[in-house]
Parts: C-alpha cells; structure tokens; sequence
C-alpha cells in the first residue's frame, strides 16, 4: 500500500477511535450522573403532608352538615356547595396549574398551592361564623387543590427512579385517603355545643393553624430536583406542555387511559358523594361505617398495590386486575341492602378502584413521554372531575338502582379497554 494511504488508513482510525472514545466517556458520564438521593422521602413526606391538608380543608364540613347548617343558617345545598367548590374550581383550573407546573418549575407550583392553602385556611377560621368568607376561602382552596393533586407525577419523576414512581404515585393517592379519614373521623370530635348551638370554631382553627404551618414548611424544605437526575439523561427530557398535550391527544393508548379514567374516577367520587343513597336501608352511623371501610380498604390498596407494579415493572396487568375485581364490590354495592355485605362489597370496591388509581397516573405519565408529567396528571383527573359530576346528577336524576346498574355496565365496558392497552412500563437506558 502506497505511503499516503497508509496515513490516511491511519489518521481515519484515530478518528474513529477519538470518537469511540468520546461516545464512552459520555455514556460514562452520563452513567455516573445517575445518583439517587435519600433527601427524596423527605420530599415525598413533604408532599404527603399538603395533599392530606387539602384533602382535610376540602371535606372540612362534609361529616358535620347538621351542625353547619345550624352555625351558618344554610340551607343543605348551601353545605354541600362548600365541597361541590372544589369539583367546579378544578376543571377550571386544572390544565393552566399543570402548564405552571411545568413551565415555571415543579417547587414553583407547589409554593403556589402552598401559599393558598396557609391563607385561605386561616381566612376559613379567623371569620369562622361568615358563611360568606367560607365560600370565599373555600374557593381559594379549591384554586390550591390542582397545584398540589397534579404535581404527584412530577414529584416522582424528579426525584425517584424509574421502578419506585408507581410507589410515589401511590403514597400520593394514601395522603388523600388519610386527609378524608380525619376529614370525616376527626371534625365531629373537633366540634362542640354551648347553650344547645353548635359551634365550630375551635376546630376551624385548629385546622386552620395545621395548614398554616405544613405549608410554611413545604415552603422551606421542598426543592425543585437533586442535584443529578435519578434516571438516564435521556429519561429525564420533556418537551413543553403544549407539545406534550399533542401527543397525548395523538395517542390511543392515553385516549383509552382517559375514558377508563372518566369511567372508573367518576364512579368512585359518584359512590362516594352518594353513599348514605347507596345504603339507604342501613342506619347513619352504619353508612358511615360502610364509608369508612371503603377508604381503608383503599389505603391498603394504594400501599400494596403499586409497590407490586414496581417491583414486577409492569402496568398493564394491574390495570386489568384492579378493573376487573372492583366489578365484584360495585355488584355488591348495588344488589346487598345489609349491613355486613355492604361492608364487604364496600372493602373490595375501594380496594382495587383506588389502587387502580395510582398505577393509572404513572402509567399515563410513562404513555406519554416525552410529555410533562404533570399534564398527562392533570388530564386523568380533569375526566375524572367533569364525570364525577354529571354522575352524580345522574344518581339523584334517575335514582340509585339504575344508576349503580350503568355503572356496573361500563366497568365491563373497562375491563374491555384495559386489554387494549399497551405496556408503558420501559427499562430506564
């Protein structure tokens, strides 16, 4: 071979290995920036702690309406507007807290939903005896509420790994089961009587200074991300909200994962709003009861379920399992008029529907990569909210039976789209 071409056969191979050499650094490089951070879990906590306190300030009046009734000198509809505010505020606000989320930062947004909670809150006990600063406050908690349910995604995206983010998902739907159980459990003990008239002050502000003081937390301690990525570089990029919302419209599999949502999420905020309708023939104190297990059995839910999807690293076969076993409790929902088998059906229907939930979130956040986390969240619950309501008009239009026998229907009608689903669950690079 001729000397020139010997050097140039030469200098194309140092080239090559210039190149080899710097495409292995970077994967290197890219492999070492991959750290995971203990200071995760008091983020998640810190989490937990606000999600449980708007799930409080939203049900604040729920299990004591006679008495609000009374303090307020409101008619029931009046009450229960109190909680129907945080329904109407979220599908206004639901779309722009998740572009804020996204756009201005995860912290930013979660300040944002902090600093309402703690004023708003405060407002709630300072003029307790106003029913008119209760709707105001109300409406500035509902206005929280989609700041904080709509960053859970993102949370577990910034600062978990890939196989703990259905975990993450989970623990965030637990804060919400936890802040209605002391919603509903703990308000009554909270209130009292003087003179045969109830007042509710005290625990207005005893709930009041409680969510003062975790947002004033969340505030000081939360932080936006680690200092490296908890996954690959590729991983971790995401395009802007308005080009995530494309692909997720664009995509069948997230476009089933919203009708199941709308569906599945509508049913349960419709069971849960009605069920002194659904049992009907059972006493007060036993309704609440049926209530009560409903929730446990999704806390339990939410704590074993996801963990599972995470440690197997798939979702699909969840999704079909939690749709297909919640069917058995909603049956028993609408069929039993006793108290036992009303408990029962109660335990199973929560458990699987809420810890459907969860696995849903991370799923529809996995889907559609490389959209925000936080708008694929805020979809989901979007539908959920917008069915929620038309189903609960349904249930008092066209009664309890016949609605339960649709919703069954369309559970089926579930369990059918699930199959259709694709895998979202992929190994991080």
């Amino acid at each position: 071979m001729p000397v020139p071409l010997l050097v140039l056969a030469y200098r194309k191979q140092v080239v090559t290995n210039k190149k080899e050499i710097i495409k292995s650094s970077t994967e290197v490089m890219r492999e070492t920036e991959i750290k995971i951070y203990s200071y995760r879990w008091i983020i998640l906590a810190l989490y937990f702690l606000m999600t449980m306190i708007i799930e409080i300030q939203w049900l604040t009046f729920a299990s004591i309406a006679t008495a609000a009734q009374e303090f307020y000198n409101a008619t029931p509809l009046q009450i229960d507007f109190l909680s129907m505010i945080y329904m109407i505020v979220f599908i206004v606000l639901s779309i722009p807290a998740s572009y804020i989320i996204d756009t201005y930062g995860l912290k930013n947004g979660l300040i944002i939903g902090a600093v309402l909670t703690g004023v708003f809150s405060l407002l709630k006990a300072v003029f307790a005896e106003s029913y008119l600063m209760a709707v105001i406050a109300q409406t500035g908690l509902a206005a929280a509420q989609p700041f904080i349910l709509n960053a859970v995604t993102k949370v577990g995206a910034q600062w978990f790994p890939k196989n703990e983010r259905a975990t993450v998902a989970g623990i965030g739907s637990l804060a919400q089961y936890v802040g209605i159980i002391v919603a509903l459990a703990f308000t009554p003990m909270l209130i009292s009587q003087t003179n045969g008239s109830y007042e509710l002050n005290n625990m207005l502000m005893i709930y009041g200074l409680f969510s003062a003081t975790g947002s004033v937390i969340m505030i000081l301690f939360f932080k936006e991300a680690p200092p490296s990525p908890p996954t690959s570089y590729e991983d971790s990029m995401r395009i802007s909200p308005v080009e995530g919302m494309k692909i997720i419209f664009k995509s069948i599999d997230m476009k089933l994962v919203l009708i199941m949502f709308f569906i599945g999420l509508g049913i349960f905020n419709a069971v849960s709003t009605c069920i002194d309708q659904i049992c009907g023939n059972l006493t007060m104190e036993e309704t609440g009861i049926v209530g009560g297990v409903m929730l446990v059995g999704g806390v339990l839910g939410a704590l074993i379920i996801p963990p599972i999807s995470d440690k197997v690293e798939k979702r699909k076969p969840f999704l079909i399992i939690c749709m297909a076993l919640m069917l058995p409790g909603l049956i028993g929902l609408t069929f039993f008029t006793t108290f036992i088998p009303l408990m029962i059906s109660a335990f199973i229907f929560g458990f699987f529907i809420m810890s459907a939930g969860p696995i849903g979130f991370q799923y529809g956040a996995e889907k559609s990569y490389p959209a925000p986390e936080s708008i694929s969240q805020g979809l989901i619950l979007l539908a959920g909210q917008i069915s929620g309501i038309i189903f609960v008009v349904g249930v008092n239009s066209i009664g309890v039976f016949t609605s339960m026998v649709i919703f069954i229907m369309l559970v089926v009608f579930n369990v059918f789209l699930t199959f259709k689903l694709s895998e979202s669950f992929v190994k991080s690079k």
